[in-house]
């Protein structure tokens, strides 16, 4: 389908939609009241973001949703503008809009075709709307993105100085990359215990959380950035959200493996290591992994199984403000679920 043939907006809709396309130096914004359906075109900075707030709070109708690919965080200053002024704005993965767009027949890919795609998929997919963050959220997520990818430099590393035997001035300097990375994963956790710490709001979910055995302070504080779902839906959307719901793949007679997929791949990392200590020492999911472990169930379907079990509770804790101690009844529940 030619970029000219993208699926006019819907007429039961007449509210507005918008798509906003974010490059490094431009936002291509689509409109579904534009009378000619073209993009326009916003420098990406605080003048044109300015821009763009003024024109949509401005418009005749309310927007229903103002939606933005997540690109890298590039978007965030758009996202926090649009947030600070009330107006209904959606991040969304460039991974389902492509596929909505090929879904819909459209091939070609440029920054205004994507904005219109964009604008489109706001009236028919309903994306999740954003909620604006406070001060400290938004500095605790930067915090728990900058240890996170740290701690994957370090990694490298550290296979980089295992794999290099034959000069030693290439391992000492290694070495000397490791410690700096050490120093600087120390002082972050540092700084992300005394923002927890300070705010009540995340200190009462943080005492919460680390009440349960296998759950420690980088799950607790992955949690706290980047699930703030947790505690206000049921357990399968929160299993979805964090990648660990099983989705079918059936059709007609043929009955495939259910397996995981899409969701929050740093919170699903993180909440597998969690669990893998959840296993030895929380009764709970100790008692529940042996179960699947005698029922025959694989490995990894056993893990995946107790990760989702063990965010069930975290996710019933926080719903109902209840410590560990405090679960009793859920936590026999658990068991035989």
């Amino acid at each position: 389908m030619d970029a000219s043939h993208i699926p006019p907006p819907s007429p039961v809709a007449a509210a507005l939609f918008v798509g906003i396309d974010v490059a490094k130096d431009k936002l291509d914004l689509a409109r579904s009241d534009s009378a000619d359906d073209r993009a326009q075109t916003f420098a990406n900075d605080r003048q044109g973001i300015t821009q763009i707030v003024e024109a949509l709070s401005a418009a005749a109708d309310e927007p229903v949703t103002i939606v933005v690919e997540a690109t890298g965080g590039l978007e965030r200053l758009l996202m926090d503008a649009l947030l600070e002024a009330g107006l209904p704005v959606a991040l969304v993965h460039p991974g389902r809009v492509r596929y909505f767009a090929k879904g819909l027949g459209i091939l070609s890919k440029t920054d205004r075709i994507d904005a219109r795609v964009l604008r489109r998929f706001g009236q028919l997919a309903a994306p999740r709307l954003a909620e604006k963050r406070s001060a400290n959220h938004a500095e605790l997520q930067a915090l728990v993105v900058c240890r996170r990818q740290l701690n994957v430099t370090r990694v490298q590393q550290s296979n980089r100085l295992d794999a290099t035997a034959a000069s030693k001035a290439a391992k000492r300097s290694i070495e000397a990359v490791i410690k700096t990375l050490d120093r600087q994963i120390d002082k972050l956790d540092k700084q992300i215990r005394a923002l927890i710490d300070a705010d009540d709001d995340f200190k009462h979910l943080d005492g919460l959380l680390q009440s349960v055995p296998g759950v420690g302070p980088t799950l607790s504080a992955t949690l706290a950035a980047e699930l703030r779902e947790l505690g206000d839906t049921d357990r399968k959307e929160i299993g979805a959200l964090a990648g660990v719901a099983p989705f079918n793949r059936d059709s007609g007679q043929f009955n495939g493996k259910r397996s995981i997929r899409g969701g929050r791949t740093a919170v699903r990392c993180v909440l597998y290591m969690a669990t893998q200590a959840a296993i030895r020492f929380n009764p709970v999911i100790r008692a529940f992994s042996d179960r699947l472990r005698a029922a025959g169930k694989a490995n990894k379907v056993r893990i995946v199984a107790c990760m989702r079990k063990l965010l069930t509770l975290l996710n019933a804790m926080v719903r109902d403000g209840l410590t560990w101690d405090q679960l009793d009844v859920v936590k026999k529940l658990a068991v035989h679920s």
